[in-house]
């Protein structure tokens, strides 16, 4: 027997929009403080913590209306509508800013059931179907309020909940793996390459043990004796071009490939899950794939707190988890280590100019979507090249620790499809969690609901 009943949100919760721009704006922001959560931060196992903005102490009571607890579900009110986030534990106290909705799940439901109800393929289609607005969708707490839900019993709700919230731990595991192995490469970066503490003939760190520095005029500080430096254009060829190809096979579109978008980066990176369209691309436009090694770089899009010029880039681990060749969307640029075992030096230099500003004063606008002046940029920085020694050392080191995280990564990719195959399932009775907590079929269904505007 199936025990569903349709209800409308507003039985079961409370919705909430985020503070106006009026009560805040970006030179409220401070350098310790309180998170505050936007639209760029929402994935689906959790917030992506990367650049978090943060209010003080002051403006957070200001704001207190605008606090998460544990179990709310934020939102993304304008632009990407169907992408929402669960608060944890670790988020308690957060605030969320003007651009998202918060959803607070009362005791008449499980709130973490509520939020894979919401993550169903079905619901998303249906939130952009009832959203407002001629030119972006945005959502607004009437339009939630009023969103219809077919909920089976409480008990049942918290089966379903405990037992996705099982594959989502195990991800969020894995991702915290990686946090803390991407910490100490960074680390290990800025020992060897920024602070020149990479290890000497006797395995010493060379300039705290006295290893011999020269004044470089070009990079304005002094650099081991022996390196040199060179602009970043001699780092890299480009040598390919992004496509988008069509989304079925249509005549002679034909090559199946994995396309990465701007929005995949965070996810290639392991800050957030990844799901890049399959698309179909010209046979003759093969070169275009992307080989172990490449880089991709988001050279349009952005928004006012966010530059364009986010990076990823390609290894042979990466290339195996995917079924079909990989390409990047027109959006990005994919580019080309000359020197293969620099990669791993142009990746962790970039990433820090990225996270210093640098690339807000290499954007130009086109019909108002800010654009990467990429060349330019190349063209004007220089950087320090270790010696071959060094630099070898660093690329096997960066190699073990890429080939464990990709490992998690794969690991990932396959829970999620677990969890995304059997979710809509669970949400229609197709499949039930017995008391041992695994799945079983049964041959319990419920009718379609259609929604229209």
């Amino acid at each position: 027997m199936n025990n569903r009943r349709l209800i409308q949100l507003k039985e079961i919760a409370e919705t909430q929009t985020g503070p106006f721009g009026s009560q805040l704006h970006e030179e409220d922001y401070v350098s310790v403080g309180t998170p505050i959560v936007t639209v760029e931060h929402l994935g689906e196992t959790g917030f992506i913590l990367k650049n978090l903005p943060l209010v003080s102490d002051d403006d957070k009571k200001r704001l207190s209306k605008y606090t998460l607890e544990e179990g709310d579900i934020v939102f993304s009110r304008v632009g990407s509508i169907d992408r929402c986030t669960y608060v944890s534990k670790n988020e308690v106290g957060w605030l969320f800013s003007g651009r998202c909705l918060r959803v607070r799940i009362n005791q008449k439901a499980n709130a973490r059931f509520v939020s894979f109800y919401f993550r169903q393929k079905y619901f998303k289609e249906m939130m952009l179907n009832i959203s407002v607005g001629a030119t972006m969708p945005s959502l607004n707490t009437s339009l939630m309020d009023n969103i219809p839900l077919h909920l089976p019993l409480l008990e049942e709700q918290n089966k379903i909940a405990n037992f996705l919230s099982a594959l989502d731990s195990k991800i969020t595991l894995n991702n915290r793996i990686n946090a803390e192995l991407e910490a100490m490469a960074k680390t290990l970066y800025d020992y060897w390459f920024v602070q020149f503490d990479f290890p000497n003939a006797e395995g010493k760190p060379y300039k705290s043990s006295g290893g011999k520095m020269v004044w470089n005029e070009e990079l304005k500080r002094e650099i081991p004796e022996g390196w040199k430096d060179e602009k970043m254009s001699g780092w890299v060829d480009i040598d390919k071009s992004g496509d988008w190809g069509k989304e079925e096979l249509e005549g002679n579109y034909t090559k199946k490939v994995i396309c990465f978008r701007g929005a995949d980066i965070n996810g290639l990176n392991g800050l957030a899950e990844l799901k890049p369209p399959v698309r179909y691309i010209l046979e003759k436009n093969s070169s275009k794939i992307l080989k172990s090694h490449n880089l991709i770089i988001e050279i349009s899009g952005g928004s006012p707190t966010q530059s364009t010029g986010r990076l990823a880039f390609i290894t042979d681990a990466t290339i195996k988890r995917f079924e079909y060749p990989l390409i990047c969307s027109n959006f990005c640029k994919p580019i080309s280590i000359r020197n293969k075992k620099l990669l791993y030096n142009f990746v962790y230099y970039w990433n820090s100019l990225y996270d210093n500003g640098i690339f807000f004063g290499y954007e130009g606008k086109t019909s108002g979507i800010k654009n990467l002046l990429l060349d330019s940029f190349l063209s004007s920085y220089s950087t320090v090249i270790p010696d071959e020694k060094v630099v070898n050392q660093f690329y096997d080191i960066m190699e073990s620790i890429q080939e464990k995280k990709q490992t998690a990564l794969a690991e990932n990719q396959q829970l999620s499809s677990l969890r995304d195959w059997l979710l809509p399932m669970l949400m229609n009775g197709q499949v039930k969690v017995g008391e041992d907590k695994e799945p079983e079929l049964s041959m319990a269904a419920e009718p379609k609901i259609k929604y229209g505007k």
